[in-house]
């Protein structure tokens, strides 16, 4: 009987209408893949960046065995355990971080495409280095993500890149042996950037939101936190991306100590490099969570934002929700999240409603900023 994808849930990750845990792009990748799978053999078969566990547990079905998973949001990690449980398929899969246990040997790595070419070019970059001599990449996505680069960015790194036909709007490219470097030479990862204006440097993995830069409303938020809580002696930069926003904190306030924190593995690597080269380690503590979940109700006197507004590949509103109801419980009575976001998204009253009343600090023609306080 064929595994039915449709029966995956994206639980504990935002769940709606529209919102599915696997599409078409995870088929064809496992049909592109199917005779690789039934060969490769027990621990040769690599997942990368597979959303809610499709791709993972699509192969264990199809017979693979000792199969390594790389996630990089915390929630696809949890969904996939929870998906493994439900379908029975838990004893086959293994999660890891992305790196050599990940990669080491592999002779199969089945890849949804992300939408951002340094997350490609610098996982596709680990598989040339550590994989088996022999290792294939099929990859996949919808096409309306794809885009040509992604065929040289698999070049660079791999001698031979194949094109499948489309089906049901999506498409697989397969990848064959591994070049020794990558061509032309680029510079590694992860990669940092001085930003003087702000007296910091960032430091970001492949993928992380704005890269080794600061988008302009990070710029704005940083340039009114300022008067933010002034006597707070800890704070909370939440969805941290790169860590620029904690970096930035505690270099402003010397007393000041933060958590950063992110569901993002290459976020949490990116801000405690950052941290690590603004020499603030020891008063930024980086953590890979779901939102607030480590922090306890009424802990915390200020809490700094700037909420992602995708989930996966679909806009949606929830994540920020879920952000916001977060920061409502975990701020102290007195205390504020300072949150900047895109003006046309309209987001005060839900701010109003899950963390208290609203007031808006600074506005320019696309973010604005606010301050919300508990009672």
């Amino acid at each position: 009987m064929q595994f039915d994808l449709g029966a995956l849930r994206r639980h504990p990750d935002v769940e709606g209408p529209g919102l599915e845990a696997s599409d078409a792009a995870d088929r064809l990748i496992l049909d592109e893949a199917a005779t690789l799978i039934g060969d490769v053999g027990p621990g040769g078969l690599v997942v990368v960046d597979d959303a809610y566990g499709a791709l993972a547990l699509g192969a264990a079905a199809a017979g693979a065995r000792g199969i390594r998973v790389h996630q990089d949001l915390i929630t696809g990690e949890r969904a996939l355990a929870q998906n493994a449980e439900r379908t029975g398929h838990a004893a086959e899969v293994r999660s890891l971080p992305l790196g050599v246990e990940l990669l080491g040997g592999a002779r199969l790595v089945l890849l949804r495409l992300p939408r951002s070419l340094d997350r490609l070019d610098e996982v596709v970059g680990l598989i040339a280095a550590h994989a088996a001599p022999d290792a294939v990449i099929v990859a996949g996505a919808r096409i309306k993500h794809m885009t040509l680069a992604m065929n040289d960015v698999l070049g660079a790194w791999f001698e031979r890149v194949d094109v499948s036909h489309a089906r049901q709007k999506s498409r697989v490219l397969t990848a064959r042996d591994p070049r020794d470097a990558r061509q032309p030479p680029a510079p590694g990862w992860p990669r940092g950037e001085r930003h003087d204006d702000l007296g910091v440097t960032v430091v970001a993995h492949g993928g992380v939101f704005a890269g080794a830069g600061v988008d302009i409303g990070t710029r704005l938020l940083l340039g009114e936190l300022g008067g933010a809580v002034p006597d707070a002696a800890s704070a909370v930069d939440l969805a941290c991306g790169s860590g620029v926003a904690a970096a930035w904190l505690v270099g402003a306030r010397p007393s000041m100590r933060v958590t950063a924190t992110d569901r993002s593995a290459a976020a949490a690597a990116s801000a405690r490099a950052t941290a690590e080269v603004n020499a603030v380690a020891d008063r930024v503590q980086v953590t890979r969570a779901d939102g607030l979940e480590l922090l306890p109700d009424a802990s915390e006197p200020l809490i700094v934002l700037n909420p992602p507004f995708h989930s996966d590949a679909a806009l949606h509103t929830g994540i920020a929700r879920h952000l916001f109801d977060d920061a409502g419980r975990v701020l102290a009575p007195g205390g504020e999240l300072w949150c900047v976001w895109n003006s046309h998204l309209g987001y005060r009253p839900l701010l109003e409603r899950l963390v208290g009343p609203t007031r808006q600090v600074a506005r320019n023609p696309k973010f604005t900023v606010t301050a919300s306080g508990r009672p």
